[in-house]
This record gives structure tokens, sequence and C-alpha cells, in this order.
């Protein structure tokens, strides 16, 4: 392996290295002796040569390849989600693992985890990918890694079978490839889409299906190919403000045409935070517990502030008829220990009905769900007939039915 000591050419990078896993082991993200040397080994910045040592090193993802719009197609991740995933993963040496979606740098991680016994390969639909990673990894010192040209749709039979396979892109679906390719008690852990929402959530198969073992809120780069699956978007307002739907399609989006003319309405749920408070179960709580769930997006350059979501690059909204509302948050007292207060913002003829309805699924997360383990994902071959599913929200795709279901009290887990 590249040994950077105190007096070589690199040794600000071994510090700056050494400062980003301090980090991250402080913040709780590495939880493990494995992954925290694995990270301390793996030089960073030779698999993104492109960027200063500081931003190779920084808590952000590093562009390596963009579209002929600009928009980032394929990246060196962040640290803080890779670290995540491979936590998640739990390698072993002497596994053998696959990547769906090279960079190298997270390949390289892998096979310093699965050690001299075990075997990472890495694929990629894009040669430039392949070609780069190739070469990033030979100059790092891990050219043992399988480096293949294919679509990750089909997974890759000729390194298979896999104890750990970990998906390094957005995913819509979960091809069955992927399952079919694993060694007995192997995992899939992948960044699935579901009604616009990503979270990384690691598989283990079940007789006939997939459920989950864990889920962690997450962010990556779309699929390409065979699984790509583009979201559908409904402007208004000219194209302020956009409504993002992944799976399902409002029967007449025309009625929302007029549904900004109308006065806002805003009812609040009484339900408090403060601003430290993770809330991403209650972004997966209301896409479960709403029919209609959808994304709520601003253009900033066209924002007049007729709209004042949570978050205005995506906020869970809802959709019914000619009404739509979406979550809010607003602020009560001061800094600087200020709490915030969720609520419900709505539009068009039924807009008080709406609001009511999302501020109430807001009061149930905070009684049921807030603080808990969140839901159990389980995915079952797309042919699994309704009545042999268990009760939950089920979210239809291509090769799997996703099914999302929530304990009827969820407690927090043990410390």
């Amino acid at each position: 392996m590249t040994e950077v000591t105190a007096d070589s050419p690199s040794a600000s990078a071994a510090e700056l290295r050494d400062k980003l896993v301090n980090e991250l082991v402080t913040q709780q993200v590495i939880q493990t002796r494995e992954v925290e040397a694995a990270f301390r080994e793996v030089p960073r910045h030779l698999f993104a040569p492109e960027a200063p040592l500081e931003k190779a090193y920084a808590q952000t993802h590093v562009a390596t390849k963009r579209d002929e719009n600009g928009i980032t197609i394929s990246s060196v991740s962040a640290p803080e989600i890779q670290a995540t995933m491979l936590e998640q993963a739990g390698l072993r040496p002497g596994h053998r693992c696959l990547e769906i979606g090279s960079g190298g740098y997270n390949a390289a991680l892998m096979a310093s985890l699965v050690g001299p016994n075990g075997e990472v390969t890495t694929i990629d639909i894009d040669p430039e990918v392949t070609d780069r990673a190739r070469a990033c990894l030979k100059e790092a010192g891990y050219p043992q890694v399988n480096v293949v040209l294919t679509d990750g749709e089909n997974g890759c039979a000729e390194h298979a079978p896999y104890d750990r396979t970990i998906v390094t892109v957005g995913s819509w679906d979960i091809p069955p490839a992927w399952v079919d390719q694993l060694a007995d008690g192997g995992t899939i852990t992948v960044p699935l889409r579901m009604r616009g929402l990503t979270r990384s959530i690691t598989f283990a198969r079940e007789d006939d299906h997939l459920v989950s073992q864990s889920a962690k809120i997450c962010g990556f780069v779309t699929m390409q190919g065979a699984g790509a699956h583009q979201e559908r978007l409904l402007l208004l307002r000219g194209s302020e403000i956009g409504l993002r739907f992944d799976d399902e399609w409002p029967a007449e989006p025309d009625l929302l045409n007029g549904a900004l003319d109308t006065e806002r309405v805003e009812v609040w749920s009484g339900v408090k935070i403060p601003r430290q408070e993770q809330f991403d179960t209650l972004q997966m709580w209301l896409a479960t517990a709403l029919d209609g769930f959808c994304l709520l997006a601003v253009d900033p350059k066209l924002d007049t502030g007729l709209v004042s979501p949570q978050n205005k690059m995506a906020c869970p909204a809802v959709v019914e008829g000619g009404s739509f509302a979406y979550l809010a948050l607003r602020k009560l007292g001061e800094e600087p220990d200020p709490v915030f207060e969720f609520g419900a913002h709505a539009f068009g003829p039924d807009a008080s009905a709406l609001a009511d309805t999302m501020a109430e699924q807001i009061r149930v997360w905070s009684r049921d769900h807030r603080g808990g383990r969140g839901p159990s994902i389980a995915a079952y071959p797309a042919d699994t007939p309704d009545d042999r599913l268990p009760e939950g929200r089920v979210i239809d795709k291509r090769h799997v039915r996703v099914l999302i279901s929530w304990p009827t009290e969820d407690l927090p887990p043990a410390s």
C-alpha cells in the first residue's frame, strides 16, 4: 500500500486525512475500528486529483464528471455517507464484495476491509469512469480490485457470488440480478428511492423477499442505464414552484392550475422541535401516511415568497384534487435556544381540510414514532399478490414491491 510519512511530500495529505477521520469518529459516523483503519489507510486525494487537498479531505462530495447541463453524474461521495454505508454493510476479512457505481475510492476502502483473502469487484456503465477508477486504484496501491465496464442493472455474474453488495448510486428499484448473485447470508446495501425520499438500506434475504436491517438518510447521483428512472415534475406559477412525483402522478394535474390564486391556509400542529433534533422519520412517515405525496421545490431565481416550505429544495407535500399542502416550520423563541413548530400551508379549494390532514399526521408521528427506530422496509417480487403482503404502504416498482410498515407504537431504541 502507498505509505505516507511525516517527512514525505504528501505529509499534508496524511494530516488532513487523520483530521477527517478524527472528525468522523467524534461524530460517531465511524463506529468500528475496522472502518476507521480503512479510512486512515486509503489516500482519498489520489481519487480526486483535480481537487485541492483541502477539498479532497473535506466532508463533502467531489464531482468527477458532469453532464452537458452541469449536473454531477459521477463523484467521490461525501466521506460521511461512505463511512455510514460501510458500517451498515459490515464487511469482514475474506468477503467477496460487489460495488455498483464506481469511482475507485470506495472500492479501495472495501479492499482494505476484506484484506488479501477477500475480493472486491467495482462496476460502472461509463467507460470514462471505469478507466479513471482503474488508474486511480493502481496509483493508490489497490490494483487487485476488479474493475468491470457493465450496466449495474445486471450486477456482475463473472465474480459472483457476493457476501456484500454495496450500491453507490441512487437506485429506484432492486433488479433480480442483485439478489440472485448474493451468497448465502449475503446482504445488499443500497440507496433506495421511495416516493422521492432516499434511504441507504441494508437488506438481507428472508425466504422469497428482502428485509431491512438498517436504514439511514442519504443522497446520491442517480442510476444510469436500464435502471434509470426519472421523476416527473409538475410546474406551478410558471416554473417558480415544482411538485416532484416519483412513483405516482395526479389523476387530473390540470386541477392545480388555479390553486395558487387562492388564499394560503396555515395550520400549526403544536409539535415543537429543537434545532439539533433530526426528523427524517417525519418525512418518511408523511410519505407513507399520505396519498398523493410528493416533494415541493422552489426555483431560487424565481422565488417570490408565495410559498415558504420547511425546505425549498425538497419539501414533503401532498396533492389532493385541486389542492396541495406542504410541510412548514416556524421559529418560536429567541437565540441561542429557539424551538421550531411544524405545521402545514395549503392552497386550493380544499386547502383547510388538506392542511388539517397533514397537521394531524405530524401529531401522529410525534406521538407514535418520534425518536423511534423508524419503519421496517421490505422488498417483495413484483408478482407478489396483495393478500401475501403484510399491512403497510406498498410502492410498486418494475422489479419489486416495496413495503414500508411502522410499529403501532415506535419506542426509542434501547441504549
